[in-house]
């Protein structure tokens, strides 16, 4: 299901307004950047004539007044980037449910992303916005947008290096079990380096103190490590119905999934390669791709809850 922009009069004339906001920065983005390439170039031909001095003083002229530009509206900028997520992703969401709502500025805090267990490394650099949170039938739910890095230093011939890492970048979702596990049950993607893994955590050691759990279904055993600190347990959560579920749902995202059941929580990590809910600032906004784009994805983990059959409540929480 779209949005659909063309049934929402309120939404249109604040599309139309900030549409003409996004013009003005566009073109004066443009000017700027085109004011610093020919400042640049410039100075390179200076360089290359064999006049390097006045180049560089010429060259200068374009180049700051270039800056100048882009400094004063990055404000203008700021301000609309919110706009568009306050007052269009935040009419789209109503849209979908009453109950769903964005805030900009909050997310996944980094101690919950460590608490999920879903990685062993612990973050350098940390960023989290745009948190969604709703409650689908009588299931809450949450998620946020997170980038997490860690960096390595290494000396080499010309001094210290220092490179940065990403652990993990796409969306963590959070729901309601309806249970208190007594354990952890840990859910994740079977590439060669976890394969590996796994027959060492099967025939070595343990995975955080949690063992692999050898399921019944087959598909899931071949995509899938699972890790339990309970195997009882993993397997009384993990039933065919939600196996295959999770299966599902994997097949529909573009990389693999992974997911941990901890206390009364679920958690899925999905990665993803690009920055969401943001306003384009040199397409239109009249076009709906880009707020299309977002909705689909918001829709896909308000779909979560129905997909996984969360609504079913077959335990009570203890």
């Amino acid at each position: 299901m779209l949005f659909d922009i063309a049934n929402n009069v309120a939404l249109q004339q604040v599309l139309a307004t900030m549409e003409v906001t996004r013009k003005r920065i566009a073109a004066t983005q443009t000017r700027g950047y085109i004011f610093i390439a020919a400042g640049i170039l410039i100075c390179f031909l200076g360089f290359v004539l064999g006049f390097p001095v006045p180049g560089v003083i010429i060259g200068l002229i374009p180049l700051i007044y270039g800056s100048v530009l882009l400094f004063k509206i990055n404000d203008s900028l700021t301000a609309y980037r919110n706009e568009y997520k306050t007052n269009v992703i935040g009419a789209a969401l109503k849209f979908l449910d009453e109950s769903l709502s964005i805030s900009p500025y909050q997310g996944i805090a980094a101690s919950e992303f460590m608490y999920t267990q879903l990685f062993t490394q612990e973050p350098d650099r940390y960023k989290t916005e745009d948190l969604v949170t709703g409650c689908a039938d009588r299931t809450r739910f949450y998620f946020a947008e997170v980038h997490a890095e860690y960096k390595t230093v290494t000396q080499t011939k010309n001094g210290t290096r220092t490179e940065w890492h990403d652990i993990f970048r796409g969306i963590i979702f959070a729901a309601d079990f309806n249970k208190n596990f007594n354990g952890i049950t840990i859910v994740r993607p079977k590439g060669f380096a976890n394969a590996l893994g796994a027959w060492f955590s099967k025939n070595v050691f343990s995975f955080g103190g949690n063992d692999v759990v050898k399921l019944e279904n087959s598909d899931f055993d071949k995509t899938f490590i699972t890790y339990g600190s309970d195997q009882v347990e993993a397997r009384y959560i993990l039933t065919p119905a939600l196996m295959e579920r999770i299966l599902n749902l994997n097949h529909q995202t573009k990389y693999d999934i992974s997911l941990s059941f901890i206390e009364s929580r679920m958690y899925i990590a999905f990665p993803l390669n690009r920055n969401y809910f943001e306003a384009p600032v040199f397409k239109s906004l009249i076009n709906a791709e880009a707020l299309n784009n977002d909705i689909t994805t918001i829709k896909f983990m308000y779909d979560i809850v129905k997909e996984l059959d969360l609504n079913t409540r077959i335990w009570g929480k203890a």
